[in-house]
């Protein structure tokens, strides 16, 4: 199928945008079927947006709440993204990292 530029007007800013004949065919070829409704740059500062609302995915994701823990293996301060109840061990990075993943414990 041969595509040919078209002008799409973003419904985000009202301004004319092209949808370029090799936007079209990738667009084809990955299967989607809506035409693109922003501009590309209020796509970027959506994305960006997303990004700073902690939607992104990516690995800005702010700062996280660390909590002081013994190591129960070595014995080193360490510090752990969750609040150490004392029913289970804690360990530092290097020594989770030794203990692998047990087998059949019904967690993905």
């Amino acid at each position: 199928m041969t595509y040919q530029d078209r002008i799409l007007s973003c419904t985000e800013c009202g301004q004319p945008f092209t949808f370029s004949a090799d936007d079209q065919a990738y667009h084809a070829e990955k299967g989607y079927t809506n035409e693109p409704k922003r501009c590309p740059s209020c796509r970027q500062a959506r994305r960006a947006q997303r990004n700073d609302d902690g939607f992104g995915g990516g690995s800005d994701r702010g700062g996280r709440e660390m909590h002081p823990a013994v190591c129960a293996q070595c014995g080193l301060d360490t510090m752990v993204p969750f609040r150490p109840r004392g029913d289970r061990p804690v360990y530092c990075s290097d020594c989770f990292r030794q203990q692998g993943t047990p087998a059949n414990t019904g967690r993905y």
